[in-house]
């Protein structure tokens, strides 16, 4: 069964999905409050990811995982619950460093398996370009005892390393200390191996060249103040994502479809063959 919560006041995320068993992860200790992301789940980081060069006093991660979006629609066929919301450049939103016209829509399929898709327009006449993110949090028994399969022999910034890209290992992703990894050129399906918990979680995507998989570790998570001492073990990141020289670029009425499925077993339903127009 899934269990999918969209939260619309204070910013979009959402949180307590189940895939037949523990899913997407929501960290005990976070913040419930309009001028807080959630931690856990799957926040929506747009139109940057990270700090914003040059801008300090911007808020880590873009605007859109703390503003407040609309309800376009609802619906459930017996067998899918599908949800759509909408978040445009606003007054708020120009108020966070970024002020290009734009239009966001974000539709959540929840069924057998989990289906997002994040589409951004660009309503303006200049071209434009971003970042964009689904910050998945995955609930896993043990992170020791967990590797992520597919971006073997992918080039990757070690973002606690430097600045310099780092040659593709022919290894899974294995955790023993704090991993964060941004993994350029990838397509790939990736696959979440849980040994403890004895199942896999499998991330297909589309629109996406780009994949994240972060894990703060002991340290990390303890300077956290919405993170949990030891709920470091609990989780992993695998995020699909377009940053640094996957950005996306719009032409002037573009648009481009960002979509990522989640499930426990192999499907033969494909991603919709969407990326970007002009």
């Amino acid at each position: 069964m899934l269990l999918c919560i969209p939260e619309t006041q204070g910013g979009l995320n959402q949180v307590g999905t189940r895939l037949h068993g523990p899913g997407e992860a929501a960290q005990a200790t976070s913040r419930f409050t309009p001028d807080a992301a959630i931690r856990g789940g799957v926040p929506i980081c747009f139109p940057w990811f990270g700090a914003r060069p040059g801008h300090p006093e911007a808020t880590s991660h873009g605007l859109a995982r703390l503003s407040e979006w609309s309800l376009m629609g609802a619906k459930d066929d017996g067998q899918d619950v599908t949800v759509r919301l909408r978040l445009t450049d606003s007054d708020a939103t120009g108020a966070s460093a970024w002020l290009h016209p734009f239009e966001a829509v974000y539709t959540v399929v929840v069924g057998s398996r989990l289906s997002l898709e994040l589409t951004v327009s660009n309503r303006g006449d200049d071209s434009l370009v971003f970042d964009e993110a689904l910050h998945t949090y995955l609930n896993v028994r043990d992170i020791r005892a967990t590797q992520v399969i597919g971006l073997e022999g992918t080039p990757f910034y070690d973002c606690l390393a430097g600045p310099e890209p780092v040659s593709g290992e022919s290894d899974p992703v294995r955790f023993s200390a704090a991993t964060d990894r941004i993994c350029l050129g990838t397509t790939a399906t990736t696959t979440v191996v849980d040994a403890i918990a004895g199942r896999s979680i499998f991330v297909a995507k589309c629109g996406s060249e780009a994949t994240v998989v972060w894990n703060p570790w002991i340290d990390k998570a303890a300077d956290l103040c919405d993170f949990g001492d030891d709920e470091w073990k609990s989780m992993v990141c695998v995020e699909v994502s377009n940053l640094r020289e996957a950005a996306v670029h719009l032409a002037p009425g573009g648009s481009h479809s960002l979509s990522a499925i989640f499930e426990l077993s192999p499907s033969t339903r494909t991603l919709p063959n969407r990326s970007t127009t002009s």
